[in-house]
């Protein structure tokens, strides 16, 4: 259940991606991407979220890229998202 998931900051410069820790300790494995968004931050610079999963199925990461790579300034409301395809 994603209300017991327990995640971690990934090591990216600031850019506000998490990462899903699996129960049994196990390092789990890039599966496959499933949904992608993106915003513009409030320093006009893109940001693309990506939802990913792992290799069995679960949660592995959601992942903000910033396009210059600059630390996130805000996370987005639900409005400002625009799917990507």
């Amino acid at each position: 259940m994603l209300a017991d998931s327990v995640v971690e900051d990934m090591q990216d410069g600031g850019m506000g991606s998490i990462r899903f820790l699996s129960p049994d300790q196990s390092k789990p494995v890039f599966g496959k991407r499933i949904a992608e968004a993106e915003y513009t931050d409030d320093d006009g610079v893109l940001v693309v979220i990506a939802i990913n999963l792992e290799e069995k199925g679960g949660l592995y990461e959601i992942d903000f890229w910033k396009v210059d790579f600059a630390p996130l300034k805000r996370y987005p409301e639900p409005s400002d998202l625009r799917l990507r395809k």
